[in-house]
C-alpha cells in the first residue's frame, strides 16, 4: 500500500490557501496539514495561518472540503504553541485556539475526514526547575489536556502532539533545552497512561531524535502504532563537537573567554545541539537512514501520510520561493521508491487510493474556552 506525501504548510507563509494548494499541485503532494496559528501569538518562527478561525463555520467548512476535493487533495490543521507553561496569558489564549481548532476540525468531519488536530504541550520550567520537576509536568498536562481532550472525544476528533523539543524556545543563557514534553518516547508513554482516550496520538518527526543521538528506528519498534497517525519528513545533518560533546546543549559564554580559548560558543537559541536542518535528497549528506526507517513503519503497519515539514536551510531559510518550492520536489522523489508504487512512469502514488473528503454538513456549535469545559 502506497503511503501519501503531504505538505506542513508553514514553509508557504507568505502565501494564501489558494496559492498554496496551487504549489501543492506544482510539486505534486497528496495533501497538506494547514497550518493556524494565533495571528497574535508569541511564536515568530515557521509559522502560518491558511484558515481564517475567527469567522470559521459550518459554511467555510463546506468551502474547505469542497476546495480540496476539488484539487484532489486531503487535509489535516494544527498550531503549535506553549499550553502548559510559558506567559500565562499566551498559555490560555493558546488552550483556548486549541479549542478552536477542534470545533473546526469537527466541522469538516474530524476522525470521519481523518482531520486531525496537531498541537504541542510545552513544557511548565517553574514546575521543572523544581525536583521531581518532570513528574509535575506530566502532572500539569494531565490536569490541563483531560478536559481539552474529552472535548476532542466528544465530537469525534484526534489530537496529535509532535515531538520537537523546542530546544531553541528559551535564550542559550538556560542551561536545559527541553521545552516541550512529548518530545521523547518516555513521556509520550506516560501521557497516554494518564489519559487513557484514543482521541490523542502523535505526528512522529524522526529528525529531532536524530540530533539527539536517538535511533528513529528503534522509537518506532517501541511506539504504539495506534497512536502514531502522521510522520514529519524533515532531516538533520549532525556536526560533531570536540568542546561539549553531544550530551548536554552548547553554551553561552563571554566574547573574551571564546577569543581566549578558541571554544565554540551558542550564538542562537536554535544553534546549541550542532545539527542542521535538512530535507531528505536535496543538498546535503543526511544524518538518519531513510529506507531503514520507512521499512520500519511499513513492518509496524503505518499507512499514514509523510508531511515535508521545510525548515531546511538550503530550501525555506533562504526566503527564496523557488528554493522552498525545490526543496519540497527533492523531498517527494526521494521518498517516492520508498513510500510510492512502481509503474511504466516510475514510482508514482496510484490515482485509485485517492478517496474525496466526505461532505458531512455539520451544523455550527459554539466556540468554548477552557472555563467553559473545565
Amino acid at each position: 500500500m502506497a503511503n501519501p506525501i503531504w505538505i506542513m504548510t508553514s514553509a508557504f507563509d507568505t502565501l494564501n490557501l489558494d496559492q498554496t494548494i496551487k504549489k501543492a499541485l506544482e510539486i505534486g503532494v497528496q495533501g497538506l496539514d494547514l497550518c493556524v496559528f494565533r495571528r497574535d501569538g508569541s511564536r515568530n518562527d515557521f509559522v502560518a495561518t491558511h484558515l481564517d478561525y475567527n469567522t470559521f463555520g459550518s459554511d467555510e467548512a463546506k468551502m474547505t472540503l469542497d476546495k480540496f476535493n476539488s484539487a484532489k487533495l486531503r487535509l489535516s490543521i494544527g498550531a503549535f504553541e506553549n499550553l502548559i507553561g510559558g506567559d500565562p496569558v499566551h498559555r490560555i489564549k493558546n488552550q483556548n485556539h486549541l479549542l478552536r481548532l477542534i470545533r473546526m476540525a469537527y466541522l469538516m468531519g474530524g476522525d470521519e475526514n481523518d482531520v486531525k488536530v496537531g498541537t504541542f504541550v510545552g513544557y511548565n520550567h517553574e514546575l521543572g526547575n523544581q525536583e521531581g520537576g518532570f513528574e509535575k509536568n506530566l502532572l500539569e498536562y494531565q490536569k490541563v489536556f483531560t478536559p481539552i481532550i474529552k472535548y476532542a472525544e466528544d465530537l469525534g476528533v484526534t489530537l496529535l502532539y509532535e515531538n520537537c523539543p523546542m530546544e531553541g524556545w528559551r535564550s542559550s543563557g538556560h542551561f536545559g533545552t527541553f521545552n516541550n514534553l512529548p518530545g521523547i518516547l518516555a513521556a509520550r508513554k506516560l501521557m497516554y497512561e494518564l489519559i487513557p482516550s484514543p482521541n490523542h496520538g502523535e505526528i512522529y518527526d524522526p529528525s529531532h531524535d536524530v540530533w539527539q543521538h536517538t535511533d528513529p528506528v528503534a522509537v518506532i519498534q517501541h511506539t504504539d502504532m495506534n497512536r502514531l497517525k502522521r510522520i514529519h519528513v524533515k532531516s538533520t545533518r549532525n556536526f560533531p563537537d570536540p568542546y561539549w560533546g553531544n550530551m548536554y546543549p552548547m553554551q553561552e559564554v563571554r566574547e573574551e573567554w571564546v577569543e581566549k580559548t578558541g571554544i565554540s560558543s551558542s550564538k542562537s537559541p536554535w544553534d546549541r545541539h550542532h545539527y542542521e536542518a535538512t530535507l531528505p535528497g536535496f543538498g546535503l549528506g543526511d544524518s538518519m537512514d531513510w529506507r531503514a526507517f520507512v521499512n520500519s513503519l511499513k513492518e509496524n503497519g503505518f499507512t499514514g501520510p509523510f508531511e515535508i515539514e521545510n525548515e531546511a536551510v538550503l530550501s525555506k531559510q533562504t526566503g527564496k520561493m523557488g528554493a522552498i518550492v525545490q526543496g519540497c520536489k527533492a523531498a517527494v522523489q526521494n521518498l517516492a521508491p520508498l513510500l510510492y508504487e512502481l509503474g511504466d512512469e516510475g514510482w508514482q502514488y496510484p490515482d485509485s487510493a485517492y478517496q474525496p473528503l466526505l461532505e458531512v454538513n455539520r451544523k455550527d456549535i459554539p466556540l468554548m474556552n477552557m472555563e467553559s469545559i473545565s
